[in-house]
């Protein structure tokens, strides 16, 4: 799409109009898109900012950093607060103390799980223990669960241990669903342990506990 016609639909009426635009700019570079991208930052419709922070991240810029930080800490909608998590995350080692820090200060489960899977690419196992620690501790079964299950990558790291102490409690939580992604997660440790733990959840009461932990035992 040629960009005056781009410029046309970003200022249409229309937000699905306006979604076209930015979808377009995919195929320009970062000095021409970005620049259009901030242009929408504020627009009115949430999934107009969603995809803008989307973009950002595709299509990086020291402004559009910026931005994106501002997103996820002033953005009313937590569907582009993610958003913006995710794309953030897309400029390197330098977003993992926003990305942290947003993690403490931002209890939406949508934001805290982009988070988590945001963070396995920037490898940093000091800074994943520390956000999986919170999750676990939250009372959103999601996050606890996704925290368990993002604890469990770093099973081959130097927190490996740090984090193996962090699931083993929670093989006894009420929640059957809590037990099962413990039973995932044990599964990557070779600690002894780590196995003990296994041998009794196969004695659970419930079933797809018991699965999740009998699983890859039975040829």
């Amino acid at each position: 799409m040629e960009l005056s016609d781009i410029k046309t639909l970003l200022g249409h009426a229309d937000s699905q109009e306006r979604l076209k635009g930015i979808v377009a700019l995919k195929d320009y570079d970062a000095d021409i898109a970005s620049p259009l991208l901030l242009s929408k930052k504020d627009d009115a419709a949430f999934l107009v900012r969603s995809f803008v922070a989307m973009g950002l991240g595709r299509k990086r810029s020291p402004e559009g950093y910026t931005v994106l930080q501002s997103m996820i800490d002033h953005d009313s909608d937590p569907n582009v607060q993610a958003e913006a998590t995710n794309s953030l995350a897309m400029y390197g080692a330098d977003a993992i103390p926003h990305l942290v820090n947003t993690f403490h200060h931002n209890s939406n489960w949508l934001v805290r799980r982009s988070i988590l899977a945001a963070m396995i690419d920037l490898k940093s196992p000091a800074h994943m223990l520390e956000i999986c620690l919170v999750a676990i501790q939250g009372s959103d079964l999601t996050v606890m669960n996704a925290g368990i299950d993002h604890l469990s990558t770093l099973a081959n790291s130097d927190q490996a241990s740090a984090a193996l102490d962090a699931i083993l409690p929670l093989r006894t939580d009420q929640s059957w669903h809590t037990r099962m992604h413990v039973a995932y997660a044990l599964k990557r440790f070779k600690a002894d342990a780590a196995q003990a733990a296994l041998i009794e959840l196969r004695q659970d009461d419930h079933h797809k506990v018991v699965a999740a932990a009998l699983e890859g035992l039975v040829p």
